[in-house]
C-alpha cells in the first residue's frame, strides 16, 4: 500500500490539497500488503458513510430480537480476492441448477437451501440485537475518531517510524512522480491501487513536496527496499532534482520502469531539451539542471539512461490510461514471478470486452460537441485535447451560502446558528469550497459567509422561500443529463463512455427502471468481482435481519466503487429518485461524490438529488438535416422543405429523425411523399395516463410515424408480420436487452388478424414440419434485421440480443391489448431455462401476480401456473435471495405466489357447474378436486413446497415465528397427501423442529 502519511515523506497539509487523496484503498488481500500506507481516515474525501469493517459501538445496540440475532463477535470479511470455501460453493443454489432438472424446484433443491440455512450455528447462551441506525456499519465513536483524525493529519505516534521501517523491508515497487495536476494524481492513485489490488505492495512519493528530512529519509529507504522503481515522467520532471536522482538510482540497479505521461520516448532527447527544439520544449526546455543547482553531466546521464532502455517503455497518453496501467501491472507481476496475476488480468480483460458496454457504438453519431465537452468538464473539472476549442466559457459567480446535494431536510435553526457564528471579516466574492459528506446529506459549503450575502438575506426575510436545487457542479464526479424521451440522452452518454472509457477501469451500465435498478446495481458485482450473496456475510455465531443483509450487499458493491480505482457508473433512464420496492433513495446506492468513481445519470425528471441537470436540447437545424439525409442524397429545394416540416412535426426528437433517415435510405421514396404518407396514416385511439400522456398527446405525428413503420413491415411480410409483432410484444418485457429468440417466440404466439392466413400458415407448417426450425430461425433473423435497419431497435454487444427504445416499447404496450402480454408469458413457459435474463423473469412475475397496487394482467391455467411456479418462480426467488441478498423482493414474490396457489386451490373445492347434475354419471362429482384429483394433489404439494421454501428463508432472517406458522401448514399438507413417513414430510418436520427450538430460545431471552 502507499506510504503512511506520517512516514511516507509527504505532508498533505503543507504540500498539495489534491495529493491529500492519494491514499490506498483497503486491499482485498491484506496479507500481501507489507508496505507503509496512508490511513484512509486521513483523506479529505473520506466519509462516515463509507463502509468499514469496524463493529458497532455499545451505544448503537438495541434489544430488538426480530432485527438481528447475534451470538458472538466473529469478525466479518469483506475481501473479494479470498476464494470461497468449498462448502459455500457447493451449497450455492443458482437459477441454472434449479431450472436444469425436469421437475423444477423439488425436494433436492430445498435440501440445498436447507444446508445453507443450517450452516449458522445457533446457541441460546447470549442473544443480542443490533439496530440499523448506521446503514454502512459505522458507529458514532468511529465517526468521531475519523473527524479527529482529519484535524490531526500530520500527527504521529512514537512507534510509527519503527513500524513503517519494518514494513518497508518488503516493498515491491517504488513509484516516484512530480507535479500536482489532477490528471497526474488521478493516474498515480489508480496505478497504485491496481497494484495493491493484485497483491503488489508499493510506495508512492513526490519527494520534492516533502518538507522534513525524516520523511525524505523514509522515502530513500523505500527506494532501497523496492524491487522495482516506476518513475512517472512529465514535461516538468526534468526540472526536478529528485526525479533525476530516482532515474539515476534505478538505472544503476537495472530495475527502472519509466512511464511517459503525455510524452513519448522520442521526445526525451538531451539535445532537444537543452536547445529547446520543438513546440514541446520551447517553453519547458533549456539547461534544466540549473533550476535546482545540479551538475550538467549527472543530468545528461540520467536523461540518456532513458534512451538506453530497450524494454519497459510505457506511454500514458490521454486515450490509453487503462491499457497502460494494466500493462504495467502485468509486467511487474511477471518480473516478480507472479504469473497467476497476469493470467487473472488477461481473463478479466476478455470478460470486460464482452460485457462492459450494453450497446454497440453509434458510428453515425452527429453533433453534441458542446454537451460532450461540458460532461467532461463536469466530471473531471478540466477539458483536454480538441475539446478545449469547443468548450463554452464559464462565468464565475458569487458563491452561495450553502447548497446541498441529497434529500436531507434543511434545518432552519442550523442556518440561523451559522449566520450568527460565522465571521464577518473582509473576503473576496469568490472563495474556495469545502466538500463535506454526512449520514444524510452532502454539503458544498464555503469557508465563511460574506457580509453582503448575509445582509441581503436578512433584508429578504429569514424564512423566505429558498430556491430548490443548485447550479451544475464541476469536478466532483457527478453529472445528470435530463431531457424528453427520444431526444438522445442514452446516445450522448454512450458516446461519452466510448470516448473516455480509457480513463476508467470499467464502465458500469445500470438500467434505471424503478423496479429493476437495485437488481441491475447488484448485477455489476460480477464485473467488480464482489460477492454479494448471503454466504459472503455468513458468520457462525449470528443471524442477521433481512434489511441488514440487503444493506450489507449494497455496501460491499458501494465500498468497491469508493476505492482509488476509477469507475464510470451510468444510470440510464432513471425513473424515480426512490426505489420501487422499499422507497429508499437511489442515492444510497451511489459512491460518495468527489472520489475517483464518476456517476452519470440520464432521466426525464426535471431535477434529481437537488442537482440542476444538464438539460439536453434539440439538435441544430444543420445537424438534424445531416442526420435525416444520412448517406448524403441531394434533394431539390421542395424536398428539403418537406424534410424541415418533418423535423418540426416529429418534435425534433433524435429518435424520430433517425427513423426518417432509415426510411429514406431503405425505400425509394421522396421526403414529400413520406410526409404525405405519415399525415394520411390514421391515428389509433388509445388511453394515455401518467407521465407519458402529455408527451404522446403533443406529438401524435411521431405515433403516426411508428404506424408507418409497422405498415412497411406488414407490406414486406404480410399482415401482422413477425417484425411488427416483435415490437408489440417487446412492450411487456423488462427494460434492457432482449434475446432475439425469446422475442421471436413470444411474437409467434401473438394472434394474427387474418384468419385465412392463419389457416394456410398451419397447413404450411404441417407440410414443412421437417424444416420448421430452420425456417423459423431464418424468419427470426430477417425480422430482427428489419428492426435494426429501420432504427426501431439497436444492436446489443451481447450476441443474439437487441435493444428496443423505451418510447417505442411504451407505445407498443398501449397500442396492443393484453394478447401480447399473454404471448410473453407463453414464451417464458416454452423457452426453457433463461438464467441469464432474470429481469425478464421478473417482468413475467409482475404480469402474473400484480405486485403492489398493480392489477393482475395475465391469468393462466392451473397446469401452466404449476409449471411457472416450479420452473420460474421458485428458482428465481431462491437465486435472488441467495446470490443477490434481495430478501424483500424474494419473499414478496413467494408470498404472492402462495396467494395465487391458494386462489387456484379454492377454485378446486368450489361446486362444479350445475349442468353436470343432469347426468347420472357425474352426479357424485361435487367439486373440481374430485373431477381432477391428480391435478389438485399436485397443486397442493406445490403450495407446500412454496410454504416450506418461505419458512427456510425466514430462518435466514431470524423471523422464527413467521417461519414456524408457514412450515406447520406445509407439514399438514404433506402429511395429508403423502403420509407421515414420506421423505418430504420428514424433511419438513425437521425444519419445523429447528424453527420451534429457535423461536423458544428467542422468547426465553426476551422474557429474561
Amino acid at each position: 500500500m502507499i506510504g503512511n502519511l506520517t512516514s511516507a515523506g509527504m505532508d498533505i497539509q503543507e504540500e498539495s490539497p489534491m495529493f491529500g487523496s492519494l491514499k490506498a484503498m483497503t486491499t482485498r488481500n491484506m496479507s500481501s500488503s507489507s508496505s507503509a500506507f496512508f490511513s484512509a481516515n486521513q483523506s479529505p474525501f473520506f466519509s462516515p458513510r463509507s463502509p468499514s469493517s469496524c463493529q458497532l459501538s455499545e451505544s448503537a445496540r438495541l434489544d430488538v430480537p426480530s432485527n438481528r440475532i447475534h451470538l458472538g463477535l466473529a469478525p466479518s470479511s469483506t475481501t473479494s480476492e479470498i476464494p470461497e470455501p468449498n462448502s459455500l460453493v457447493n451449497v450455492r443454489c443458482t437459477l441454472s441448477d434449479v431450472s436444469a432438472s425436469p421437475a423444477g424446484c423439488n425436494s433436492v433443491d430445498l435440501q440445498k437451501l436447507d444446508r445453507i440455512s443450517s450452516s449458522v450455528g445457533i446457541s441460546s447462551s447470549s442473544i443480542s440485537s443490533y439496530s440499523n441506525r448506521h446503514e454502512d456499519g459505522y458507529s458514532g465513536q468511529k465517526e468521531k475518531r475519523i473527524k479527529k483524525d482529519r484535524n490531526h493529519r500530520t500527527s504521529s505516534t512514537p512507534g510509527s517510524t519503527s513500524f513503517s521501517s519494518y514494513r518497508l523491508r518488503s516493498c515491491d515497487v517504488f513509484i516516484g512522480l512530480h507535479g500536482c495536476k489532477p490528471p497526474l494524481l488521478r493516474f498515480a492513485k489508480w496505478l497504485c491501487a491496481e497494484l495493491e489490488t493484485q497483491g503488489i505492495s508499493c510506495f508512492v512519493s513526490d519527494r520534492a513536496r516533502s518538507r522534513s528530512s525524516r520523511k525524505l529519509g523514509i522515502a530513500e529507504r523505500a527506494m532501497d527496499a523496492a524491487s522495482f522503481g516506476i518513475v512517472i515522467i512529465t514535461r516538468k520532471s526534468f526540472k526536478n532534482q529528485y526525479t533525476i536522482e530516482e532515474l539515476q538510482f534505478f538505472c544503476s540497479k537495472k530495475n527502472l520502469i519509466p512511464i511517459y505521461f503525455d510524452l513519448s520516448p522520442a521526445d526525451c532527447l538531451v539535445r532537444d531539451i537543452i536547445e529547446k527544439r520543438g513546440e514541446l520544449w520551447e517553453k519547458h526546455g533549456g539547461e534544466l539542471w540549473l533550476s535546482y543547482d545540479g551538475l550538467e553531466q549527472e543530468w545528461k546521464d540520467a536523461v540518456h539512461g532513458l534512451s538506453r532502455l530497450d524494454e519497459c517503455k510505457l506511454e500514458a497518453q490521454d486515450g490509453n490510461w487503462r491499457d497502460c496501467i494494466l500493462r504495467a501491472v502485468t509486467l511487474l507481476a511477471m518480473r516478480l514471478g507472479r504469473r497467476s496475476v497476469a493470467e487473472r488480468l488477461t481473463k478479466w480483460r476478455e470478460k470486460v470486452e464482452k460485457e462492459e458496454f450494453p450497446l454497440a457504438r453509434n458510428e453515425n453519431f452527429i453533433g453534441r460537441k458542446k454537451e460532450l465537452s461540458q460532461l467532461e468538464f463536469i466530471l473531471f473539472g478540466d477539458v483536454t485535447g480538441d475539446a478545449e476549442q469547443d468548450y463554452i466559457e464559464l462565468k464565475a459567480r458569487p458563491r452561495r451560502k450553502s447548497v446541498r446535494i441529497g434529500w436531507g431536510k434543511s434545518n432552519v435553526i442550523d442556518e440561523r446558528w451559522r449566520e450568527r457564528h460565522m465571521g464577518n471579516g473582509s473576503r473576496k466574492d469568490k472563495e474556495p469550497i469545502v466538500w463535506k459528506e454526512s449520514e444524510k446529506e452532502i454539503e458544498l459549503q464555503g469557508i465563511e459567509f460574506s457580509n453582503r450575502h448575509n445582509h441581503l438575506r436578512l433584508k429578504r426575510g429569514m424564512y423566505s422561500k429558498r430556491k430548490r436545487g443548485m447550479k451544475i457542479l464541476y469536478g466532483k464526479g457527478i453529472a445528470c443529463v435530463s431531457g424528453d424521451s427520444g431526444i438522445g440522452k442514452t446516445e450522448l452518454i454512450l458516446e461519452f463512455a466510448y470516448r473516455f472509457h480509457q480513463r476508467y477501469k470499467m464502465v458500469l451500465w445500470i438500467g434505471g427502471g424503478s423496479r429493476y435498478i437495485r437488481q441491475n446495481y447488484l448485477n455489476i458485482r460480477s464485473l467488480l468481482e464482489v460477492d454479494v450473496g448471503v454466504e459472503n456475510g455468513l458468520e457462525k455465531t449470528q443471524i442477521r435481519g433481512f434489511e441488514e443483509q440487503e444493506v450489507a450487499a449494497i455496501s460491499r458493491v458501494r465500498k468497491e466503487l469508493m476505492r482509488n480505482i476509477p469507475y464510470l457508473v451510468v444510470i440510464d433512464n432513471l425513473e424515480s429518485e426512490k426505489d420501487w420496492w422499499d422507497h429508499k433513495l437511489v442515492m444510497d446506492l451511489l459512491p460518495r461524490f468527489g472520489g475517483e468513481t464518476h456517476v452519470i445519470i440520464s432521466t426525464c425528471l426535471p431535477r434529481i438529488m437537488n442537482l440542476e441537470p444538464l438539460k439536453l436540447s434539440y439538435l441544430s437545424g444543420v445537424e438534424a438535416m445531416s442526420l435525416m439525409l444520412g448517406s448524403g442524397k441531394d434533394y431539390p429545394v421542395a424536398e428539403v422543405d418537406a424534410l424541415r416540416i418533418i423535423e418540426e412535426k416529429v418534435g425534433r426528437l433524435t429518435l424520430g429523425l433517425a427513423i426518417i433517415s432509415a426510411i429514406l435510405s431503405e425505400l425509394p421514396i421522396t421526403p414529400s411523399r413520406l410526409l404525405d404518407t405519415i399525415n394520411r396514416m390514421p391515428l389509433k385511439e388509445m388511453s394515455w395516463s401518467g407521465k407519458e400522456a402529455h408527451s404522446f398527446r403533443k406529438n401524435t405525428f411521431l405515433l403516426q410515424l411508428f404506424d408507418v413503420c409497422f405498415s412497411i413491415f406488414d407490406h414486406a411480410d404480410g399482415p401482422r408480420s413477425l417484425a411488427t409483432r416483435m415490437v408489440l410484444v417487446s412492450g411487456w418485457f423488462a427494460p434492457g436487452a432482449i434475446p432475439v429468440s425469446l422475442l421471436s417466440l413470444a411474437a409467434q404466439k401473438v394472434p394474427e388478424r387474418c384468419q385465412g392466413k392463419c389457416f394456410w400458415k398451419k397447413v404450411k407448417q404441417l407440410l414443412t414440419c421437417g424444416f420448421t426450425s430452420s425456417y423459423a430461425k431464418k424468419s427470426e433473423l430477417e425480422a430482427s434485421s428489419l428492426l435494426l435497419r429501420f432504427n426501431i431497435a439497436r444492436s446489443s454487444t451481447k450476441q443474439g440480443y437487441i435493444h428496443i427504445n423505451d418510447l417505442i416499447k411504451l407505445y407498443a404496450q398501449r397500442r396492443d391489448d393484453t394478447g401480447a402480454a399473454q404471448a410473453m408469458i407463453q414464451a417464458i413457459i416454452n423457452h426453457g431455462p433463461i438464467s441469464q435474463n432474470l429481469e425478464h423473469l421478473w417482468a413475467a412475475c409482475f404480469l402474473l401476480f400484480g405486485f403492489g397496487h398493480d392489477p393482475v394482467v395475465v391469468e393462466v391455467k392451473v397446469s401452466e401456473l404449476l409449471y411457472l411456479v416450479k420452473r420460474v418462480v421458485l428458482p428465481l426467488a431462491i437465486h435472488t435471495f441467495i446470490t443477490y441478498s434481495r430478501c424483500t423482493a424474494a419473499l414478496e414474490l413467494l408470498r404472492l405466489c402462495t396467494n395465487a396457489l391458494e386462489a387456484a386451490d379454492q377454485a378446486f373445492v368450489t361446486p362444479v357447474d350445475k349442468w353436470l347434475d343432469k347426468s347420472l354419471c357425474w352426479r357424485s362429482i361435487q367439486t373440481n378436486a374430485q373431477l381432477n384429483p391428480c391435478l389438485w394433489q399436485e397443486l397442493a404439494l406445490c403450495r407446500a413446497t412454496v410454504l416450506e421454501t418461505r419458512a427456510k428463508l425466514m430462518l435466514r432472517g431470524a423471523q422464527f415465528d413467521i417461519g414456524d406458522d408457514l412450515i406447520r401448514k406445509a407439514v399438514f399438507i404433506r402429511a395429508s397427501i403423502c403420509g407421515e413417513d414420506h421423505p418430504d414430510t420428514i424433511s419438513a418436520r425437521e425444519t419445523l423442529s429447528k424453527l420451534t427450538r429457535l423461536n423458544a430460545n428467542v422468547q426465553i431471552h426476551t422474557s429474561t
